[in-house]
């Protein structure tokens, strides 16, 4: 039986890591509402930014109170919600 392999997070290069960066820091800063495509998540994480911890690499997003540790490294894309 063949070991079922975990897919790997795709691999990006620094501009594409530096552009998510910035990104996350102008939303960080206005304070606005973000749609995140997270790697390995099915449902998108929404949200604002309420803090960006450089020391654990993850990107905290506050939605209704509630807080999601998104890592850095898994997150795809930043949009702005359509609605």
């Amino acid at each position: 039986m063949a070991k079922s392999k975990v897919p790997k997070r795709p691999t990006r290069d620094e501009f594409v890591l530096e552009e998510l960066g910035n990104q996350l820091t102008e939303a960080f800063q206005e304070d606005s509402e973000i749609v995140l495509t997270v790697w390995g998540r099915e449902e998108t994480v929404r949200g604002q930014i309420d803090l960006m911890d450089s020391r654990t690499g993850k990107v905290h997003i506050r939605q209704d109170g509630a807080i999601t540790k998104v890592p850095f490294m898994d997150i795809m894309s930043v949009d702005y919600p359509r609605d």
